[in-house]
């Protein structure tokens, strides 16, 4: 095995759902008091979630983009919640044929909550399908083949159709212009992600003091399902080496014996960014040298490797590929004398 292949697949610090996050559903927020940051988008969810309600309508389409771990599904959850209404969870690759897409509609109740995730990843025939549901609420289903087939035209109950994406860009304009509220997830704070920490390990019964949940926060890469994830493992170091309770030692120990450093990066990130430096000086490196370099699909580089990279000003994506800054090296404790390409 190259030194730079890791075990991707199982990286504590990685956005991708995991199946250690099985366990997570007591944890997550039922309604929008219960949930911890993404001010902004609260703040506007509810006007719009209020105003639909005086209204007695179904809430308008929403569009939720963003890195993934940001609590996407979890903020559609919220939406049906507090709309009173059942949530019905599917994904653009698990949507094949326009028929699947077809059986889910004809079985919503007035003012249902369709969540779509991946929705950048549907089918070009199943997201025409979404066009006239979206817009007039039916759908026209051809029956038969050849010369015998007919159109059925099916009206639809209304409802709202949540599709969450970490790749906007992909979408199709025609599908995009039909959402009528739109809201980025950003990363998140510390300050806030030590607060989600907290409230998980209340629920969790795990004794962890304001220190040790801060510690833990401030490693997790701005990403709630990570620092959940961060506080069950540390919540095992704990449980052996101080009594089970984590405080900001305890947590900081354990951490950096899962090579989980300060910021939050772990092996394959700094592996990854001394690759660069080392062979490219730094670069600029093309996406798809980054990828064979440490053995990586492209797209997954881009939607969970860099976004975190580049908030903390490691990393730039320019016109010429992909260029390491000074704040890099400095972390990772490496000299920088070239001269900053971008």
């Amino acid at each position: 095995m190259d030194s730079l292949e890791m075990d991707y697949e199982n990286r504590v610090v990685s956005t991708e759902y995991l199946p250690e996050d099985d366990g997570d559903n007591p944890l997550r927020p039922r309604t929008l008091t219960e949930y911890i940051g993404q001010t902004k988008v609260k703040e506007n969810l509810k006007v719009f979630i209020d105003a639909a309600k005086i209204r007695g309508e179904a809430l308008d389409h929403v569009l939720l983009y963003g890195p993934p771990g940001l609590g996407k599904t979890t903020l559609s959850q919220i939406i049906a919640n507090e709309m009173g209404v059942n949530i019905r969870i599917t994904s653009g690759p698990a949507l094949e044929r326009p028929g699947d897409l077809a059986a889910l509609l004809t079985n919503l109740d007035p003012g249902d909550v369709l969540f779509i995730d991946e929705i950048h990843r549907l089918p070009r025939t199943v997201e025409e399908i979404l066009y006239p549901a979206m817009e007039d609420f039916a759908i026209d289903i051809i029956n038969g083949k050849g010369q015998g087939a007919a159109s059925i035209h099916l009206p639809l109950p209304r409802f709202t159709l949540i599709g969450a994406t970490t790749r906007a860009g992909q979408l199709s304009a025609p599908l995009r212009d039909r959402f009528g509220v739109v809201l980025r997830l950003e990363l998140y704070t510390p300050e806030e992600l030590g607060l989600i920490v907290s409230r998980s390990a209340k629920i969790l019964d795990i004794p962890c003091d304001g220190d040790g949940a801060l510690e833990v926060a401030s490693r997790a890469r701005g990403t709630p399902r990570i620092a959940n994830r961060l506080l069950k493992r540390v919540r095992d170091f704990a449980q052996v080496m101080s009594g089970g309770v984590i405080t900001a030692d305890t947590a900081r120990q354990a951490l950096d014996r899962m090579e989980v450093d300060e910021l939050g990066l772990d092996m394959v990130d700094r592996r990854m960014l001394e690759a660069m430096i080392k062979h490219y000086n730094g670069g600029p490196v093309g996406l798809d040298t980054v990828a064979a370099v440490i053995g990586e699909e492209s797209v997954t580089i881009e939607d969970v490797y860099e976004p975190y990279l580049m908030q903390l000003g490691f990393l730039s994506r320019t016109p010429r590929g992909r260029v390491v800054l000074p704040a890099a090296y400095e972390h990772l404790g490496i000299d920088y004398t070239g001269q900053l390409t971008l």
